[in-house]
Protein backbone atom coordinates (compact mmCIF):
# COMPACT_ATOMS: atom_id res chain seq x y z
CA UNK A 1 0.00 0.00 0.00
CA UNK A 2 3.37 2.45 0.86
CA UNK A 3 4.94 1.42 -1.93
CA UNK A 4 1.83 2.17 -4.27
CA UNK A 5 1.07 5.63 -2.51
CA UNK A 6 4.86 6.87 -2.84
CA UNK A 7 4.39 5.72 -6.94
CA UNK A 8 1.40 7.84 -6.90
CA UNK A 9 2.88 10.95 -4.94
CA UNK A 10 5.85 10.43 -7.72
CA UNK A 11 4.06 10.13 -10.25
CA UNK A 12 2.31 13.45 -9.46
CA UNK A 13 5.36 15.47 -8.55
CA UNK A 14 6.53 14.30 -12.21
CA UNK A 15 3.41 15.48 -13.99
CA UNK A 16 3.66 19.18 -11.98
CA UNK A 17 7.21 19.22 -13.18
CA UNK A 18 5.97 18.87 -16.45
CA UNK A 19 3.23 20.91 -16.60
CA UNK A 20 5.49 23.70 -15.30
CA UNK A 21 8.24 23.29 -17.77
CA UNK A 22 5.71 23.83 -20.83
CA UNK A 23 4.15 26.58 -18.76
CA UNK A 24 7.54 28.14 -19.00
CA UNK A 25 8.27 27.60 -22.31
CA UNK A 26 4.30 28.94 -23.57
CA UNK A 27 5.33 31.88 -21.69
CA UNK A 28 8.85 32.65 -22.89
CA UNK A 29 6.84 32.07 -26.45
CA UNK A 30 4.48 34.33 -26.27
CA UNK A 31 6.32 37.47 -24.34
CA UNK A 32 9.16 37.22 -27.92
CA UNK A 33 5.70 36.91 -30.10
CA UNK A 34 4.14 39.92 -28.87
CA UNK A 35 7.49 41.93 -29.58
CA UNK A 36 7.08 42.26 -33.02
CA UNK A 37 10.49 42.56 -34.03
CA UNK A 38 13.53 42.14 -31.24
CA UNK A 39 17.42 42.00 -31.27
CA UNK A 40 19.92 40.82 -28.88
CA UNK A 41 23.56 40.44 -28.83
CA UNK A 42 24.98 37.22 -27.12
CA UNK A 43 28.34 35.41 -26.60
CA UNK A 44 29.00 31.67 -27.56
CA UNK A 45 31.46 29.12 -27.50
CA UNK A 46 31.61 25.73 -28.24
CA UNK A 47 33.42 22.97 -26.00
CA UNK A 48 37.53 23.55 -26.39
CA UNK A 49 37.10 26.83 -28.41
CA UNK A 50 37.22 30.52 -27.43
CA UNK A 51 34.46 32.30 -26.35
CA UNK A 52 32.79 34.53 -29.73
CA UNK A 53 30.37 37.26 -29.64
CA UNK A 54 27.16 37.56 -32.49
CA UNK A 55 23.86 39.26 -32.45
CA UNK A 56 20.39 38.20 -33.95
CA UNK A 57 17.14 39.91 -35.30
CA UNK A 58 14.14 38.88 -35.44
CA UNK A 59 11.09 39.34 -36.46
CA UNK A 60 8.30 36.44 -37.07
CA UNK A 61 9.84 33.72 -38.97
CA UNK A 62 12.21 36.48 -40.49
CA UNK A 63 15.57 36.95 -38.79
CA UNK A 64 19.21 37.86 -39.57
CA UNK A 65 22.25 36.47 -37.64
CA UNK A 66 25.37 37.52 -37.55
CA UNK A 67 28.24 35.51 -35.94
CA UNK A 68 32.35 35.49 -36.74
CA UNK A 69 32.92 35.04 -39.98
CA UNK A 70 29.45 34.95 -41.34
CA UNK A 71 26.28 36.37 -41.67
CA UNK A 72 22.43 34.44 -42.49
CA UNK A 73 19.69 36.58 -43.82
CA UNK A 74 16.62 35.34 -43.67
CA UNK A 75 13.23 36.82 -45.09
CA UNK A 76 10.83 33.95 -44.71
CA UNK A 77 11.02 32.32 -48.56
CA UNK A 78 15.09 32.25 -48.93
CA UNK A 79 17.84 31.97 -46.55
CA UNK A 80 21.26 33.80 -47.90
CA UNK A 81 24.77 32.74 -46.11
CA UNK A 82 27.34 35.45 -46.57
CA UNK A 83 31.08 34.72 -45.57
CA UNK A 84 32.86 37.48 -44.66
CA UNK A 85 36.68 35.95 -45.58
CA UNK A 86 36.12 34.90 -49.16
CA UNK A 87 33.20 37.39 -50.17
CA UNK A 88 30.85 34.52 -50.94
CA UNK A 89 27.17 34.40 -50.29
CA UNK A 90 25.30 30.95 -50.35
CA UNK A 91 21.34 31.30 -51.39
CA UNK A 92 18.95 28.50 -50.93
CA UNK A 93 15.06 27.97 -50.35
CA UNK A 94 13.90 28.40 -46.43
CA UNK A 95 12.03 25.41 -45.03
CA UNK A 96 11.05 26.30 -41.77
CA UNK A 97 10.39 22.17 -41.10
CA UNK A 98 14.15 21.98 -40.95
CA UNK A 99 15.14 20.22 -37.56
CA UNK A 100 18.40 22.73 -36.08
CA UNK A 101 17.46 24.88 -33.35
CA UNK A 102 19.73 28.14 -34.55
CA UNK A 103 19.63 31.08 -31.96
CA UNK A 104 16.59 32.44 -33.81
CA UNK A 105 14.48 29.24 -33.45
CA UNK A 106 15.07 29.21 -29.29
CA UNK A 107 12.17 31.56 -28.98
CA UNK A 108 9.64 30.20 -31.69
CA UNK A 109 10.17 26.28 -31.63
CA UNK A 110 7.83 23.50 -32.14
CA UNK A 111 6.85 21.83 -28.83
CA UNK A 112 5.39 19.12 -30.13
CA UNK A 113 8.72 18.01 -31.43
CA UNK A 114 10.42 17.95 -28.10
CA UNK A 115 10.35 16.40 -24.69
CA UNK A 116 9.95 19.22 -22.11
CA UNK A 117 11.26 18.67 -18.74
CA UNK A 118 11.57 21.01 -15.79
CA UNK A 119 15.27 20.38 -14.62
CA UNK A 120 15.23 22.72 -11.20
CA UNK A 121 15.31 26.42 -10.20
CA UNK A 122 18.08 28.93 -8.88
CA UNK A 123 18.10 32.35 -7.54
CA UNK A 124 15.26 33.41 -9.31
CA UNK A 125 15.71 31.02 -12.93
CA UNK A 126 14.44 28.28 -14.30
CA UNK A 127 16.22 25.45 -16.30
CA UNK A 128 13.88 23.26 -18.86
CA UNK A 129 15.37 20.83 -20.65
CA UNK A 130 14.37 20.09 -24.36
CA UNK A 131 15.16 16.59 -26.09
CA UNK A 132 13.73 16.04 -29.37
CA UNK A 133 11.43 13.25 -29.84
CA UNK A 134 12.49 12.49 -33.89
CA UNK A 135 15.37 9.89 -34.31
CA UNK A 136 18.13 10.50 -36.13
CA UNK A 137 18.63 13.92 -35.05
CA UNK A 138 22.08 16.04 -34.35
CA UNK A 139 20.85 17.27 -31.38
CA UNK A 140 20.75 15.60 -28.23
CA UNK A 141 19.44 18.21 -25.72
CA UNK A 142 18.93 22.07 -25.23
CA UNK A 143 18.83 23.46 -21.89
CA UNK A 144 17.33 27.01 -21.48
CA UNK A 145 17.71 29.05 -18.44
CA UNK A 146 14.22 31.14 -18.22
CA UNK A 147 13.34 33.55 -15.27
CA UNK A 148 10.56 33.17 -13.41
CA UNK A 149 10.25 37.27 -13.13
CA UNK A 150 9.85 38.17 -16.98
CA UNK A 151 10.05 34.70 -18.78
CA UNK A 152 12.87 35.98 -20.52
CA UNK A 153 16.01 33.70 -21.32
CA UNK A 154 19.19 34.16 -20.12
CA UNK A 155 20.91 31.18 -21.77
CA UNK A 156 21.19 28.32 -23.51
CA UNK A 157 23.31 25.13 -23.88
CA UNK A 158 23.24 22.89 -26.70
CA UNK A 159 24.44 18.61 -26.53
CA UNK A 160 24.55 17.15 -29.83
CA UNK A 161 25.18 13.19 -29.90
CA UNK A 162 28.95 13.05 -29.79
CA UNK A 163 27.97 14.68 -26.63
CA UNK A 164 30.11 18.35 -27.74
CA UNK A 165 28.31 21.43 -25.50
CA UNK A 166 28.10 24.54 -27.25
CA UNK A 167 26.62 27.83 -25.02
CA UNK A 168 24.86 30.74 -25.84
CA UNK A 169 24.20 33.38 -23.28
CA UNK A 170 22.60 36.60 -23.65
CA UNK A 171 24.39 40.21 -23.14
CA UNK A 172 21.37 42.55 -24.06
CA UNK A 173 17.87 42.09 -25.15
CA UNK A 174 16.10 45.06 -27.44
CA UNK A 175 12.34 44.31 -27.44
CA UNK A 176 11.83 47.21 -29.88
CA UNK A 177 14.26 46.84 -32.68
CA UNK A 178 11.51 48.28 -35.11
CA UNK A 179 12.78 46.14 -38.07
CA UNK A 180 12.11 46.82 -41.51
CA UNK A 181 11.24 43.52 -43.33
CA UNK A 182 14.43 44.66 -46.47
CA UNK A 183 16.77 44.03 -43.40
CA UNK A 184 16.54 40.39 -43.19
CA UNK A 185 16.95 40.34 -47.58
CA UNK A 186 20.65 39.64 -48.26
CA UNK A 187 21.43 42.80 -50.71
CA UNK A 188 24.21 42.31 -52.68
CA UNK A 189 25.16 45.90 -53.33
CA UNK A 190 25.99 46.25 -50.46
CA UNK A 191 28.88 43.58 -50.59
CA UNK A 192 30.85 44.75 -53.93
CA UNK A 193 32.37 42.21 -56.02
CA UNK A 194 30.68 39.57 -53.48
CA UNK A 195 30.20 36.09 -55.11
CA UNK A 196 26.99 34.57 -55.29
CA UNK A 197 25.53 30.29 -55.19
CA UNK A 198 22.27 30.38 -56.12
CA UNK A 199 21.58 26.97 -54.76
CA UNK A 200 17.54 27.50 -54.66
Amino acid sequence: MKKGLLLLCLSFSVFAQSNKAVSLIDGMQKKYKTMGSFSANFTYQTEGAATMSGSITVKGMKFRLKTAGQEIFNNGKEVATYIKEINEVNISSFDPSEGDLNPAKIYSFDKKAYKISFKGESAGVSTVELAPVAKGTQVKSIALKISNADLSVSEWTIINKAGKKQHFKVAKLNPKANADDKFFSFDKKAFPGVEVNDLR
